[in-house]
């Protein structure tokens, strides 16, 4: 691997993603593109006492394919079974045949929010009804927001580089963005990188409800996140994983991979301002995008498409646009931007690599996906956010980004793939 740092292209051959619109990479897209959406009436707890009583959950996922035996599915959080399952499907999409392969010069970061919140929370009342002595002996394990990326590394036996970032919704792009330097440096040459969350349990929902960052909108669940309308009142979470895997180019090349994109940049700031509101007009935001293409090449008008955080909060919104326009001047006019977060919720840790996932899959099919529910536009919120339906365009280079509690900003971007 002695390739100058500079001289060493990164590029997408594997997708996997679980979500609330399905857990197959083409099921995903599908429902995505046809403003489909994954929001409904909680189901995995009683949640008529609570503020909000809706969610973007994964339903009907069966993890069994990707683990080695049932037992090992019992000793695992939701969390680390999305991510899991996510890292599997994207390994299959690859067509990346591991026995082939120097193990050594393979990778996982993989990285979680929050958590094993349903084992901390389950475990916890087992503590106090039962005592320490009725406790998992897999509670750490379990619970543990590195887990995933372990496991993973433990049943393909890769041995490269790993660990798991943690910075909230920011989470999955820094772990993507951190894949495609550790790729660029010479230190491997694949890398699976993402995020995967299961916060959709009581302590979760009942958290966010205590902060009154969440939509109410109880009554209407389909429309209840509207990322850039007047009428928003808040994001819905989400839940699942998504895991792209990442190639050295000459790798990808000398084994005939289907290549999707390439991964040219990455920006990864702070707001040093607040625990959970933005820096004043984005200004954190626009440093991270401006970092992404500082570090990629890429002049701000090579730009087609923004895949936005979005997550439908009065001031989040607001920011992420002045963070654009900050960044982009007139050309933000001319840049097509939306949100998918009105589909799925907001996926917290894993959001950044499900939506970087669509972005490559915009890139490779010529279509940027719809920010539905977008019917009274926020004045303040005025670019083209793809209202509703999918738009049908060649789709050249994209920005994706991902904003975290504790003012954690972190930015993806990748362009068309052309030799």
């Amino acid at each position: 691997m002695a390739n100058n740092y500079s001289d060493r292209r990164v590029v997408v051959t594997g997708l996997g993603v679980v979500t609330p619109l399905g857990h197959d990479l083409n099921s995903f897209w599908q429902n995505l593109i046809t403003g489909q959406c994954g929001i409904d009436k909680i189901t995995a707890f009683d949640a008529s006492a609570y503020a909000t009583q809706i969610a973007g959950e994964v339903k009907n996922f069966d993890p069994t394919a990707a683990f080695p035996s049932p037992k090992e599915i019992r000793r695992t959080d939701r969390y680390s079974q999305f991510g899991i399952y996510a890292a599997w499907s994207a390994l299959k999409d690859s067509g990346l045949e591991l026995e082939k392969e120097n193990l050594d010069e393979i990778g996982v970061f993989l990285g979680s929010g929050i958590g094993g919140l349903a084992t901390t929370s389950e475990q916890h009342k087992i503590l106090l009804d039962r005592g320490p002595g009725r406790m998992s002996p897999f509670t750490i394990p379990m619970l543990i927001g590195n887990m995933a990326s372990g496991l993973v590394s433990m049943y393909f036996n890769l041995r490269g580089p790993n660990f798991s970032t943690c910075s909230a919704c920011a989470t999955a792009n820094h772990a993507i963005g951190e894949a495609w330097r550790t790729i660029k440096a010479g230190d491997a040459q694949v890398m699976f990188a993402g995020g995967s969350e299961a916060a959709v349990i009581p302590l979760g929902i009942g958290g966010f409800c205590a902060m009154r960052a969440m939509s109410t909108r109880n009554d209407d669940p389909k429309t209840a996140s509207r990322p850039f309308d007047k009428d928003r009142d808040g994001f819905v979470m989400g839940e699942g994983a998504g895991v792209l895997v990442l190639e050295e180019l000459e790798h990808a090349k000398k084994r005939g991979a289907r290549i999707y994109c390439e991964i040219t940049g990455y920006g990864n700031t702070a707001d040093a301002h607040h625990l959970t509101a933005p820096s004043p007009g984005g200004e954190g935001a626009a440093r991270s995008m401006k970092m992404a293409l500082r570090t990629s090449g890429l002049n701000p008008t090579d730009i087609t498409y923004i895949n936005a955080h979005g997550t439908s909060t009065p001031q989040g919104d607001i920011a992420e646009t002045q963070a654009i326009k900050s960044v982009f001047g007139d050309y933000a006019k001319k840049l097509v931007v939306s949100s998918t977060k009105g589909a799925t919720g907001h996926m917290l840790g894993a959001a950044g690599a499900v939506e970087t996932a669509a972005c490559v899959l915009a890139i490779k099919n010529s279509i940027v996906p719809p920010t539905i529910n977008l019917q009274n536009p926020d004045p303040e919120c005025d670019l083209d956010y793809v209202p509703n339906t999918a738009r049908e365009m060649s789709v050249n280079a994209i920005v994706n980004n991902s904003f975290g509690f504790g003012g954690h900003n972190s930015t993806i971007a990748a362009k068309k793939f052309n030799g």
